[in-house]
């Protein structure tokens, strides 16, 4: 392969191809590496130009391409290295195959990764009410002992003797802290 140095030996050349054959020349002239085209149109618009729309979509696949390159490297997926020369330039009708090919897979790239953010938001919140009810879960089994006393409080009112109802008995601040603070859990679990 040649490079294009100023100070290596140059010819201009004006090259006249067929519509058919432009792209089977300029592949093969691309393929030596030796070749530096000119643009005879400057002032014509890139929407006005014949192979716009070719260009367009080689444009596209070579983003795909990047997009998937860039998603392959993140997940640190290893790539095979093709020792050698780059491929050739593919047939235009073996372009439309490789274009189905990268739409495909971008489009399951990227529906992949939304499941995956989904599935992620999903975890989070699921992990968010497993601790919420956890944390519930010890407030219950906490008010259900403190439950054990107020039924031994109602057994030593109802009972017949009399010594017992003042030694037992409680009243005060602790009694209605416990049920203050069930409350916020209370309106907590409602609310979920």
């Amino acid at each position: 392969m040649g490079s294009l140095f100023r100070s290596e030996e140059m010819t201009l050349c004006q090259l006249f191809l067929q519509s058919e054959a432009a792209y089977a020349c300029v592949s093969e002239l691309g393929e030596l590496g030796l070749v530096q085209f000119r643009d005879l149109n400057p002032d014509v618009n890139a929407f006005q130009r014949k192979f716009v729309n070719e260009v367009r979509r080689c444009d596209e696949m070579e983003r795909k391409l990047r997009y998937l390159e860039k998603e392959i490297r993140r997940d640190g997926i290893p790539m095979l290295e093709i020792p050698g020369e780059c491929p050739e330039a593919p047939q235009p009708r073996e372009m439309i195959d490789l274009e189905a090919t990268f739409e495909k897979l971008e489009n399951e790239l990227r529906e992949v990764n939304q499941n995956a953010e989904a599935l992620k938001r999903n975890f989070l919140e699921l992990t968010e009410l497993k601790h919420i009810l956890r944390k519930t879960q010890v407030f219950f089994d906490e008010h259900e002992g403190s439950s054990n006393t107020t039924e031994s409080m109602t057994r030593a009112l109802i009972s017949d003797d009399p010594s017992k109802h003042m030694g037992q008995v409680q009243l005060g601040y602790r009694d209605k802290q416990e049920s203050l603070e069930f409350l916020p859990w209370l309106v907590v679990y409602i609310v979920f």
